[in-house]
């Protein structure tokens, strides 16, 4: 299953180096990763970096195109879809972004930019019930979160799933919204979903 919700922030707060790099690929287990509808898994996910990543990434290859403070990788991840990076002044700071664009869409890598500074630029932190599931499945450990398989119902195949302790009741096809608060970092638990988009 291909899902193509575009863009979406996969991870809150700033990553740290060790993060970003696990961030770069969170998909790595999907099956069939290869295959040619996998661009649009990737491309839309973005996430905050700090400066040092920003600089190191810039650093590592010359990239394949800058234009001001952004510039776009070299290697590709899959298909037209590369790393793109942004520095972007937001609210009198420069923040730092990484991005997943398809190249192919002229337009992908100014709407990505458009899309962050939308969603960054709200005056009160919140986060979206698809930003809290995005979160989770981020930052939960390859062991414990994966696709659902051929044991799953043909309805839910391919679809992303994280593991949970279901004590009596056993597994679920869907979180709730208190087994998603648990699932969130303590300090995440109580923002809003007022200004969920």
């Amino acid at each position: 299953m291909t899902l193509t919700i575009l863009p979406r922030k996969i991870f809150q707060g700033v990553a740290k180096r060790s993060d970003m790099f696990r961030l770069f690929d969170r998909h790595a287990k999907r099956p069939n990763r290869f295959d040619s509808d996998q661009p649009a898994i990737y491309a839309g996910e973005w996430f905050e970096i700090d400066e040092v990543a920003y600089s190191y990434m810039l650093d590592i290859l010359p990239p394949l195109w800058m234009r001001g403070a952004v510039f776009a990788m070299r290697e590709f991840m899959i298909g037209s879809v590369t790393s793109v990076f942004y520095a972007i002044r937001i609210d009198e700071a420069v923040r730092y972004f990484h991005t997943y664009c398809d190249l192919c869409d002229s337009s992908s890598v100014e709407a990505m930019r458009a899309a962050i500074i939308e969603r960054q630029s709200r005056p009160v932190r919140a986060m979206s019930r698809e930003e809290r599931l995005e979160h989770i499945w981020s930052t939960t450990a390859d062991d414990y979160r994966g696709y659902a398989g051929e044991a799953w119902p043909e309805t839910v195949q391919g679809y992303r799933t994280v593991m949970i302790y279901g004590g009596r009741e056993g597994t679920s096809l869907k979180l709730t919204d208190d087994e998603i608060a648990a699932k969130l970092p303590f300090h995440l638990r109580h923002l809003s979903f007022s200004l969920a988009a």
